[in-house]
């Protein structure tokens, strides 16, 4: 133990004791009040009713940043220098922020989405004005669309919060816009009763808001009628394609013309 020589014990410990308990109180009631921060913080998420995949990440993310606090609350009480370590720290995080800075913010995005539910799954969604489809699956980086046609769109959660998204589902009952033309020598009135006929057998129309037709344009080589039944906004599709069929099957039927553009050529002699 020659080691020791020359050291003096008892004034080492008076020196160092105080300072070695002092920090694992910290360490203990640091690491508690982060526990109870961030059992308080999760219990909030859940009150709020925040996605259950981001809570818990939300949840760590504050106990991580805590814990890291007293860690440097600690190593300042045993007089080493923390400058330097927040000084590494930030530089590995900016660092690390430019290397993933797309998926950062397509993970920030996600987060938004997540928190404050622009759609949920199931919705029908049209993002950037040409995505459409239903919200099969929502997460952190990317949401996963199904098209009419069964095709699956993965679409970046970034795309998603920088463009116009609209929510075909969001509001619970729908309008389907519908435009049918006939032709200038037609009764309007009559097309009219037939189009609302068919509306009313569609088992998708709900009654209230009552379906209306209106004549929306005097086109070059036809009248155009405007109608916009409402329906359950699942059965925006199944409307749509009953009102397309019906209307022309019911038009041929009862006489009343689809018009198209047609062009006569004549050979001057």
């Amino acid at each position: 133990m020659d080691f020791l020589n020359g050291i003096d014990l008892p004034a080492l410990f008076a020196e160092y004791a105080p300072k070695v308990a002092g920090a694992l109180l910290t360490l203990i009631i640091g690491f508690w009040v982060a526990g109870a921060v961030t059992r308080g913080v999760r219990k909030l998420l859940a009150k709020n009713n925040v996605d259950a995949t981001v809570a818990p990440f939300l949840g760590s993310l504050v106990n991580v940043a805590l814990k890291v606090m007293v860690l440097l609350a600690v190593a300042q009480m045993f007089g080493i220098e923390t400058t330097s370590f927040v000084a590494i720290f930030g530089a590995l995080a900016f660092a690390i922020g430019m290397a993933l800075q797309g998926s950062l913010g397509h993970f920030a995005s996600g987060v938004l989405l997540l928190t404050f539910k622009p759609y949920k799954v199931g919705d029908l969604v049209d993002i950037g004005g040409g995505n459409v489809g239903t919200v099969k699956e929502l997460q952190i980086f990317n949401t996963i669309l199904a098209t009419l046609d069964n095709k699956r769109i993965i679409v970046p959660n970034g795309v998603v919060t920088s463009n116009v998204m609209t929510n075909i589902s969001g509001q619970g009952e729908i309008g389907v816009e519908l435009s049918y033309g006939i032709g200038y020598g037609d009764d309007i009135d009559k097309a009219r009763a037939l189009i609302l006929q068919v509306g009313k057998e569609c088992p998708y129309i709900l009654d209230e808001p009552a379906q209306g037709v209106v004549v929306g344009e005097l086109g070059d080589s036809a009248v155009i009628l405007n109608t916009r039944p409402f329906v359950k906004s699942e059965h925006y599709w199944d409307a749509y394609f009953y009102m397309q069929e019906n209307v022309k099957k019911t038009f041929d039927k009862e006489g009343v013309s689809f018009p198209y553009p047609q062009m006569d050529v004549h050979n001057p002699k």
